[in-house]
């Protein structure tokens, strides 16, 4: 038994349906699937139905963008409480945050002589998360750039003329709002983002896990952040990453993660809520 923790549907970045996405995961025979939509939990109840028709356990999640130290991050948030109210006023500001950057990249087009509106990208992305993904397939759609590539490459990709850094959280307060919405705390792939530095204070604060096997992570850098794992004590996941189709196939199920840590992140799951249903000492 397999499962596959780290996905995106068009509730963000992603070209699939919840329930494109679903469907892929039952052909793979994934016995776990997450949505780990960024900054957004809107995709999951309806995740968690395809997933139900598909006979395939459902974990609720999302990926929350994050710095340390000047450190960009990616935390995932695995098994959280979706009504959670506090996690829901955050992720809302976070999501106007991300539509301002929308803005403000397009703003920097037009000063260039490009004329994308803002409108276009947000009739693509047609979700409260969008991201430069959306700006690179409005440009191509609109006919101001040849290919997805050519976006990056001219305009989007950092330090690039219509680039805008993103805005981003403590990781330190990232990994407390998932902890207080019951959730577990994973970084996600710490070999793209060279985050080895900073492990050692995200523990101190309650970091959870960490997700050794990626798409993009070799067998060695797999070896590496299995290493770092055990010594220190944290948990074990992995995932695709799959935003849709790459070279022609998904990449869904390409990372099979062995079921048993998906035992052990709802045991940790359940045990950060009893945590937080203790009453407190008198």
């Amino acid at each position: 038994m397999f499962a596959d923790l780290h996905l995106h549907t068009n509730f963000s970045d992603g070209t699939f349906t919840p329930e494109e996405l679903a469907m892929h995961g039952k052909r793979h025979e994934l016995a776990a699937m997450a949505l780990t939509d960024h900054d957004t939990l809107e995709g999951c109840e309806r995740m968690g139905a395809a997933c139900e028709t598909n006979g395939i356990e459902f974990v609720t999640g999302t990926e929350l963008t994050a710095e340390l130290r000047g450190v960009e991050l990616h935390l995932l948030g695995y098994f959280l409480d979706v009504n959670n109210q506090k996690l829901l006023t955050e992720v809302a500001r976070f999501q106007a945050v991300r539509q301002n950057r929308i803005r403000e990249m397009v703003e920097k087009l037009n000063q260039l002589g490009v004329p994308l509106q803002a409108e276009a990208v947000f009739r693509i992305a047609n979700c409260r998360s969008p991201g430069r993904p959306h700006v690179a397939r409005a440009l191509v759609q609109e006919g101001l750039c040849g290919s997805l590539d050519e976006a990056f490459d001219r305009f989007l990709k950092a330090n690039r003329a219509a680039w805008v850094p993103k805005c981003q959280m403590s990781a330190l307060d990232a990994i407390a709002l998932i902890h207080q919405a019951g959730g577990v705390a994973v970084m996600a792939h710490p070999g793209l983002n060279r985050t080895d530095d900073v492990i050692p204070e995200l523990v101190e604060a309650g970091l959870d896990g960490i997700e050794c096997f990626h798409s993009k992570h070799s067998n060695s850098t797999s070896r590496h952040y299995l290493a770092m794992a055990e010594r220190y004590q944290l948990l074990i996941t992995g995932g695709s990453d799959c935003h849709g189709m790459n070279k022609g196939k998904p990449l869904v199920g390409s990372v099979k993660l062995p079921y048993q840590h998906v035992i052990k992140l709802k045991e940790r799951a359940e045990e950060q809520k009893a945590k937080l249903t203790k009453p407190a000492a008198a």
